[in-house]
């Protein structure tokens, strides 16, 4: 019956946003700009971009299909097992937009009503700043196996660096299977493991082949840019050298990967290190083997006791990152505390290799000495997984992509009192790109035009004036054209009349933002303008 229920209520939504006309520049971009441009812009991820009417007009049966099937936006966690930042969900009223818009014909509108685009850099990366860029170069792969070969770039670095933002842009996607990104001092070692193999770069299995290096971060396909919170970083000693080691599987002998990049942004002022750990792991604490039969499924566990952390506390985690590759089919991964407190840290019900990543949790978790962290895999190596490379062959623990995986990584650094109160995504509901309305135009020009701003364009302050109906708290935001917001402030109680309120801005760099004021009533958006 609740089966039945559910289906009625989603034929009488699809049915409503059927009965309404939709288009591009009052409806859809918003849409398209709020969930998907962040892969899908020129030069991103994404196999084509949907910053611009054209592009989405010539997608948008493969858009359509996309969403019908719950393909896209990619976002593979349980949503009611654990909850993370930076979200990608797409609410259902958005998707029965889309799809309604598509079947009345994909009109554009009036583009004088359509936000303002988000902007990428030319390079395609999405991090805010680049202090450090690194490339590999053109390597075109001859390799008729798996091969993980290892590229050197040197950092020059006179000092230990810490990173807070670690971007990888592969030159080819469609080879690159993932990489894995270490810093190691001993330059000697590694230059001589380069000039042994006669190829670009040198061939290694399960690492670098120098018992120096340290894993710092990973990219695998569906990732975005690895962040920390304000303060920590991981650590790059003065005179390191980067190794990415790029996995090539087999099959892509004769293609070219050309130049795959890596992007930094530094930390400033006082660091913690952040460490990267698979904690959890196939090599050291699973059970039973790694192995699964011909035709045949297999659950696996993995556990780990958290050892002492004296003289600290506890260790502060700050996300978590599954991997497992084609015939692990679900996986989770809780921790229990001593005194038997279960925390959820991540559920994959539906595994997709093609989109995986770290997730970040909205605020971190403590692990104290004694937590228990377990994780429980299912994996099918049968017909009935489409994904099986072979369902007569044995499947074994291995790095090839037809070989398996259970690990589980974790970002974590030794715990501060305090540090389970650091908030690292504020938002609790589905915001919107710049506050703008994917709606309708009627309802939200009526509420902007309770907002003024002067002077507009500005240089170093602004006065906002906002028409306040009844008492509520208030909210106003400046959010850039990326949807990152730059300047938050919370006015609570807040009397009915007239609200004006001076902002300086001279530590906003120059450009187009959305100004936002919310209260229990609704939203509120104007653009400003910054010149200097």
């Amino acid at each position: 019956m609740k089966k039945f229920l559910l289906v009625v209520a989603t034929v009488f939504s699809l049915q409503m946003a059927s009965a309404q006309s939709y288009t591009w520049a009052e409806n859809t971009a918003c849409i398209f700009y709020t969930n998907c441009t962040k892969c899908h812009f020129p030069g991103g991820p994404g196999p084509f971009s949907l910053i611009d009417y054209a592009n989405a007009f010539t997608a948008r049966y493969a858009i359509r299909q996309a969403i019908l099937d719950d393909y896209m936006p990619p976002w593979p966690p349980n949503e009611n097992y654990q909850t993370y930042a930076h979200e990608r969900l797409i609410t259902q009223q958005e998707k029965d937009i889309l799809v309604a818009w598509v079947d009345q014909g994909a009109v554009m509108g009036n583009l004088a009503n359509a936000p303002t685009p988000p902007s990428f850099s030319a390079s395609g990366s999405q991090l805010s700043q680049i202090d450090f860029s690194g490339s590999v170069g053109n390597f075109t792969n001859v390799s008729l196996t798996d091969d993980y070969r290892c590229f050197l770039i040197p950092t020059y670095f006179t000092t230990d660096q810490y990173i807070s933002e670690i971007e990888v842009i592969p030159g080819n996607r469609s080879m690159v299977h993932h990489v894995l990104i270490y810093a190691d001092t001993d330059t000697n070692a590694l230059i001589a493991l380069d000039n042994g193999d006669p190829a670009m770069g040198y061939q290694s299995f399960g690492g670098t082949g120098s018992g120096s290096s340290k894993l710092i971060n990973g990219w695998v396909p569906g990732s975005a840019p690895a962040s920390f919170p304000a303060g920590m970083g991981v650590k790059v000693e003065a005179g390191s050298y980067l190794v990415l080691q790029i996995h090539y599987p087999q099959g892509t002998d004769g293609e070219t990967d050309s130049n795959t990049v890596i992007n930094f942004k530094y930390a400033g002022g006082a660091v913690r290190e952040v460490f990267l750990q698979p904690i959890l792991n196939h090599i050291t604490n699973i059970s039973p083997p790694l192995a699964i039969a011909p035709n045949s499924t297999q659950s696996f566990v993995e556990s780990y006791t958290i050892p002492s952390t004296a003289p600290f506390p506890y260790i502060t985690v700050l996300s978590v990152a599954p991997h497992m590759h084609l015939v692990g089919r679900s996986i989770k991964a809780f921790a229990v505390r001593p005194g038997n407190d279960t925390v959820p840290l991540i559920d994959i019900p539906n595994w997709d290799f093609k989109w995986q990543g770290g997730y970040n949790f909205r605020q971190p978790i403590t692990f104290p000495t004694g937590t228990v962290v377990r994780a429980e895999a299912f994996y099918d190596n049968t017909s009935a997984n489409p994904l099986a490379p072979n369902p007569n062959n044995w499947v074994f623990a291995g790095e090839a992509t037809t070989d398996e995986m259970m690990i589980v990584y974790f970002s974590y650094l030794y715990g501060f009192p305090g540090d389970a109160n650091i908030v690292v995504d504020t938002v609790t509901t589905h915001p919107t790109y710049m506050g703008c309305n994917f709606v309708g135009t009627e309802e939200q020009i009526g509420a902007n035009a309770q907002l003024q701003l002067y002077p507009n364009p500005t240089g170093y302050d602004f006065y906002i004036r906002y028409d306040q109906f009844e008492k509520s708290d208030l909210t106003v935001k400046i959010i850039d054209v990326t949807g990152r917001v730059v300047f938050q402030m919370v006015q609570p109680d807040v009397e009915a009349g007239t609200f004006v309120n001076n902002i300086p801005v001279e530590n906003i760099i120059p450009g187009t933002y959305m100004v936002q004021i919310a209260n229990n009533k609704g939203i509120s958006n104007k653009t400003l303008i910054i010149v200097r």
